[in-house]
């Protein structure tokens, strides 16, 4: 049976069409999957360490950082309601060759972001049974992941309800254990601290911590990459994004706080032993409750891990789809499968990637550092050619007249959003700096190949111009 046909750059529908089938609800669990509701759990120590103790008001600030980019993200989806995400909305506002390379560095992000959720799940999976390796562990939870991908988004958005749900139970079993305890026992810290940190405030210090908690929100973004499969239009995508970063910002404060308050380890002793800061979050709910919350925690975030990776996953298959179907990659990708409904293809080059990147990982004793030193480059850099995408479409392609409020929303929102990022970007580690440097002069050794292809034939090529459909 034949798999589907390419559709022509720049079509809004046609043979490779996607079905419109996901809700509300199904856009909010991809991105809250993607996200995962327990992802301070792996970073509480080093947050608590950087933060001096002020973890959740870190989360708090990261939360309204983060919400300049998912209001960008809500104002482009209604302009370009495509699958691509980034990749289209900077190819409408900035122009093609803008476009090209926020979806060349968001692709970085959404293809490394899955390989590091599945080498934490087979890393908790090979803890719970030692006698097989991680990286047996780790492909399997990609190969399981894929195919339920490959099933189709329909599938793929109901099992991963389940795991959610899995997910969210298990966070409120801990936040009643810990309630309880707070009750019965009282606070080990002071009530106030995990806001003011111990000893003297340090607003640099909760800086810091930021610019490494935000990582935590990297995945909210995805949803936006279904624009094509939503069934209730651009307006159901907008609001699934802005819906998707207030929760987990509450799910992250709530966790966060509590786990502060029952802290067995001060943050100045994390500081002094880094060692045990992977571990703290799972120390805390031992110490609160005993083993058994340790070990539930532990569980719930391996399998929550793999499935945060089948939505990255899910992702990076739109985006790939997207940028075939502009001839931007491979042609072959823009294929939709006509029995499923999905991107088969695309999907399938995303899980190679992703595979060979955990796997990889997963056999070194540093792998894990290794990947999870990069993860935040890509992202960033499309999110800051968003923010200029808003600018551009709003001011300038469209040339909007509006008052104050048409200036708020299209022009200081987008630039504060674009100071977040590059405060981020600077704070990124150098292997992360110059591994996303590498990256992209990749990409714009690629896009310069394309465009003297083009200046040979003598014409602009598909996909110039960056009109919305």
């Amino acid at each position: 049976m034949e798999s589907g046909r390419r559709a022509g750059a720049g079509e809004e529908a046609g043979p490779a069409a996607l079905r419109r089938t996901l809700t509300f609800r199904d856009l909010v669990v991809y991105g809250l999957l993607f996200i995962a509701p327990m992802a301070p759990v792996g970073i509480f120590g080093t947050l608590q360490a950087k933060s001096h103790g002020a973890i959740t008001l870190v989360y708090v600030v990261a939360t309204a950082a983060m919400a300049f980019t998912a209001y960008s993200y809500a104002q482009m989806v209604r302009v370009a309601p495509r699958a691509g995400s980034v990749y289209t909305y900077a190819r409408v506002g900035l122009g093609d060759g803008a476009g090209f390379v926020a979806g060349w560095m968001a692709m970085l992000d959404y293809l490394l972001i899955p390989a590091v959720a599945y080498l934490f799940s087979g890393i908790a999976l090979h803890a719970l049974v030692p006698s097989v390796h991680q990286w047996v562990w780790t492909a399997l939870a990609v190969v399981v992941t894929t195919l339920l991908n490959l099933w189709g988004v329909r599938t793929a958005a109901v099992v991963g309800f389940v795991v959610l749900a899995m997910e969210l139970a298990v966070l409120l079993v801990f936040v009643g254990a810990a309630g309880y305890v707070l009750v019965t026992e009282g606070a080990r810290r002071g009530w106030s601290e995990p806001f003011l940190g111990a000893g003297a405030f340090s607003p640099v210090a909760v800086l810091a911590a930021v610019s490494v908690a935000v990582l935590s929100f990297l995945g909210f973004d995805a949803i936006a990459s279904f624009a094509e499969e939503s069934a209730g239009g651009v307006s159901r995508v907008a609001r699934a994004v802005l819906t998707c970063l207030v929760v987990a910002g509450v799910l992250f404060a709530v966790q966060t706080y509590l786990a502060a308050l029952l802290a067995p380890v001060s943050a100045a002793e994390l500081a002094a032993r880094p060692g045990e800061q992977g571990a703290a979050f799972y120390a805390t709910a031992e110490a609160a409750a005993g083993p058994w919350l340790g070990q539930l925690v532990a569980a719930s975030k391996a399998i929550g891990a793999a499935f945060a990776a089948l939505a990255g996953q899910a992702a990076a298959g739109r985006l790939l789809f997207a940028m075939a179907r502009d001839r931007r990659l491979p042609g072959a990708m823009a294929e939709v499968d006509a029995r499923r409904g999905v991107p088969r293809r695309a999907l399938l080059g995303a899980a190679v990637v992703t595979l060979v990147a955990a796997v990889w990982a997963a056999r070194r004793d540093d792998g894990l550092d290794q990947l999870s030193s990069v993860v935040n480059v890509g992202a960033l850099t499309a999110f800051g050619l968003l923010h200029a995408s808003v600018i551009g479409w709003f001011r300038f392609r469209a040339r909007e007249r509006a008052g104050v409020p048409g200036v708020l929303r299209h022009v200081v929102v987008p630039l504060l959003g674009l100071a977040v990022v590059g405060a981020v970007l600077v704070a990124a580690s150098p292997t992360a700096q110059a591994v996303g440097g590498c990256w992209l002069a990749v990409g714009l050794v690629w896009l310069a190949v394309q465009y003297g292809r083009r200046s040979r034939a003598g014409g602009a090529g598909p996909g110039e111009g960056g009109a919305a459909g």
